[in-house]
């Protein structure tokens, strides 16, 4: 597991929405799916799982699609939820 980071990680706990939402990205998930899990709206979780990607935190393993894009923690992203499970 990568080591974690701790701009990182204080970036994700300062944020409600962004602390409760890196809990529900499991292996591979869809907006759809982490939204229905999370609670939050689909706009709030895309918002959210954008900002991921901009940091590192989470990747798109299919960008070029419309709809059902798929979604999944990197290594830095699985040691900042690890944490925050703590």
């Amino acid at each position: 597991m990568a080591k974690i980071s701790i701009k990182g990680y204080s970036w994700v706990i300062r944020g409600k929405q962004r602390r409760n939402i890196i809990k529900y990205i499991k292996d591979t998930d869809t907006p759809t799916q982490i939204s229905a899990k999370s609670g939050y709206s689909l706009n709030n979780t895309s918002r959210v799982l954008n900002e991921f990607i901009s940091k590192g935190i989470a990747k798109c393993l299919n960008p070029k699609q419309k709809t059902g894009r798929l979604y999944v923690l990197t290594n830095k992203g699985k040691a900042i939820k690890s944490k925050i499970a703590e």
